[in-house]
């Protein structure tokens, strides 16, 4: 259990450092704002307390010398700077390497060290000598504490109740009543009424909750940062039971019953009948066994603390249940496997349920179909996630290449809530990666050549994403130097990728840029200049069932465009037939189908070009392409798609129609096969290829150059 506990941890705090990461560089553009500071303090606090808690002492020592920094500027003693934020950005790569640090390996403290020694350098000298004597001792994560004068004091009723288990999950409840106490005055009552007798008693259980009574200046949320990293394995209840810090003999008494009935220890009918009775109202609800004593001694204190507050309090909202539960991704990757086959099974039912020709049969075919297309969807639905996840690091990307390059860049980004498949957002990160590199390296400019060409000093990096049909369109912009068209095409002569002689278009120089080992630059820098990186991005992207495209303006910037598939796992398809083969072709690409006769291909002399209503189209005869020698049929079918912004036919013998396609991926000895890009199985058993069109496009085009 300690093991799936410290794994969990991990997890968390790997979200943790993400959601730090972004909190940082929103603070850097408004260093004013306190939402994101008291963001960045409590992300910190989280840490390291669960670090304690899970034995990752090196973590919570370390992130509490950072969470010390951020309380001065939490409380308006300290500002921020830009060396704050890379010192705490650092300290938030140095707590990532910390947390995937294999255990029993040896800690390398020397980056720690000179973090450590660079943010007590910023720490006011008034408040160094004050540092050791606000820490609470003991092993729990501490808070440091606010300046009590500077806020009224308020009361709380906080009932902590935690789960039998947690003492199994390394917490100790007395550790986290210590933080409260050092919060102000604080009462504490333990509750002992559901300690079972001895023989029922489970030695690693904890049986007790309790009731606080807590005086403090401090606000619901520093309460709530103590129980932040417990708050699932416990059932925690906060209320605010005065208005201010004043007292007022002769307003808002509450009777002990009135106190009791708040909390949930007594209904409004126990109270009614014990009142009914000539005795002292706590003697009798004890005698009766209505209400522990324990209870009743919490309910005492409270009454003192309110003895002269008003009746109207503001009360705290409560404890919502959780609207999400996190499941490991191994889970949803078979759960999608398992919906998959049931896709595939479906199919072969309604094949056998129409050969048979019973309405019966059909019409339970038919349900099954919906209800298999409704589990798809909702299935994939839950693989999805927001784009935005990963843009936020991108932006830490810009920051320290920028300041590595002497430029000033801006990133901006859109439609970060745009989802995508999690496969799909995990293999994006590389490819995405190297655009942005290279258009701060050669897009964006210095800033003195861009002030001479009339621009801002700043450049800025567009990043934004968009729903396109069953695709998502990823824009990566800039508003620099855009791209040399001639410099490209000298290049790309050089290397023998293009003929002097070829007329070739904006959109195909281009496209040179993605060649192996083509590059413009002059000189090899540590950010770009060997040719490694745009060859490895198309690939990447190829590999995802997707396209790019790159336009430019020369003296204003380059756009380059990314066409994604949503999911990865089960697709829309056109299933097509040539001989006895079926082959799948991705439906996102195909626009329309059209008849290919025998006259068509005389009158094309020879030439694989066909005339769609007064537009030429050439085309690919997949039957000569895979050495299909059965007899072709009278009349063909061109699948007609666009691919590059190009339109380009297939030609194939027969279309079945539309297809709901499980992607199998394919065996080691087929991996390197060009133009298929994984197989499906049909619903009668037989394996179908998945064409990659973009790559069968390619192959023909290299062919027909070297001849």
């Amino acid at each position: 259990m300690m093991e799936q506990a410290v794994a969990i941890y991990r997890e968390e705090a790997g979200e943790l450092l993400a959601e730090l990461e972004t909190s940082l560089l929103d603070l850097e553009e408004t260093p004013e704002d306190s939402d994101l500071i008291n963001r960045v303090f409590r992300a910190m606090h989280t840490i390291k307390g669960s670090g304690a808690m899970f034995g990752f002492d090196e973590i919570a020592s370390f992130t509490h010398e950072v969470e010390t920094v951020f309380d001065l500027v939490r409380n308006g003693k300290m500002t921020v700077t830009k060396h704050l934020l890379n010192l705490t950005l650092k300290s938030r790569d140095h707590i990532s390497y910390l947390l995937t640090l294999p255990a029993g390996e040896e800690v390398d403290r020397t980056a720690g060290d000179e973090i450590i020694a660079g943010l007590r350098q910023l720490i006011p000298h008034a408040e160094v000598s004050r540092k050791s004597s606000d820490e609470v001792p003991g092993n729990a994560p501490s808070v440091p504490q606010e300046n009590k004068s500077s806020a009224a004091e308020s009361t709380w009723r906080i009932r902590f109740h935690p789960a039998p288990t947690i003492l199994m999950s390394g917490t100790n409840p007395v550790s986290l009543l210590n933080e409260l106490r050092a919060l102000g005055t604080a009462h504490v009552v333990a509750q002992f009424e559901e300690i079972p007798r001895i023989d029922d008693l489970v030695p690693e259980n904890c049986y007790l909750y309790w009731d606080v009574i807590l005086t403090t200046s401090q606000g619901e949320d520093a309460i709530k940062d103590i129980f932040i990293f417990v708050e699932d394995d416990c059932d925690l209840r906060i209320e605010r039971i005065d208005g201010s810090g004043l007292i007022d003999d002769e307003q808002g008494y509450k009777k002990l019953g009135d106190i009791l009935v708040e909390r949930g220890d007594l209904s409004p009918v126990e109270m009614q009948m014990v009142l009914m009775q000539q005795k002292r109202f706590g003697e009798l609800l004890v005698e009766q066994g209505i209400v522990s004593p324990g209870k009743v001694q919490s309910a005492l204190i409270e009454q003192q603390h309110i003895k002269s507050i008003r009746k109207e309090r503001s009360e705290a909202p409560q404890q919502e249940t959780a609207a999400s539960i996190r499941v490991p991704a191994e889970r949803l990757d078979q759960l999608i496997n398992l919906v998959g086959e049931m896709v595939t099974v479906q199919a072969h039912l309604s094949q056998v349920s129409l050969a048979g020709g019973d309405p019966t049969f059909i019409a339970i075919s038919e349900e099954v179909e919906r209800l298999t297309n409704e589990l798809r969807d909702t299935a994939l639905n839950i693989r999805m996630l927001p784009i935005g996840s990963t843009f936020s690091k991108f932006k830490r990307l810009v920051r320290d290449l920028s300041q590595e390059l002497g430029k000033e860049i801006e990133m901006e980004t859109f439609g970060a809530e745009t989802e995508l498949d999690k496969t799909v957002i995990e293999k994006l990160n590389d490819p995405l990666v190297h655009i942005i590199r290279n258009s701060i390296d050669h897009g964006i400019e210095m800033p003195k050549v861009r002030q001479a060409a009339g621009k801002s000093s700043a450049g800025t990096v567009y990043l934004g994403a968009e729903h396109s049909g069953d695709s998502v369109l990823i824009t990566i912009r800039d508003d620099g130097a855009g791209l040399d068209r001639d410099a490209i095409r000298t290049k790309a002569i050089e290397k023998g990728l293009v003929s002097a002689a070829a007329e070739l278009s904006d959109r195909e120089i281009y496209a040179q840029i993605f060649a192996p080992g083509f590059s413009t630059a002059t000189k090899v820098t540590s950010v770009s200049g060997r040719g490694v990186g745009m060859d490895v991005v198309k690939r990447g992207i190829e590999g995802l069932r997707g396209s790019i495209g790159v336009d430019s303006v020369r003296g204003s910037g380059t756009t380059i465009t990314l066409k994604i598939p949503l999911t990865l796992a089960i697709i829309d398809s056109l299933l097509v037939k040539i001989g006895k083969d079926h082959f799948v072709l991705p439906l996102a690409a195909i626009e329309e189908c059209v008849e290919l006769t025998r006259d068509d291909i005389k009158k094309s002399h020879g030439r694989n070009l066909a005339n769609v209503r007064g537009a030429i189209v050439p085309y690919i005869p997949l039957r000569e392409h895979f050495r299909i020698t059965e007899q072709r049929p009278e009349i063909e079918q061109i699948v007609i798609a666009v691919i590059h912004g190009t339109k380009v036919g297939f030609v194939v013998d027969h279309v079945v129609g539309e297809h709901q396609t499980v992607i199998k991926s394919l065996g080691k000895m087929y991996r390197d096969v060009k133009g298929v890009s994984g197989a499906t199985i049909l619903g009668d058993g037989t394996v179908a290829l998945i064409l990659d069109m973009g790559v069968l496009l390619q192959s023909v085009e290299r062919l027909e150059y070297a001849m």
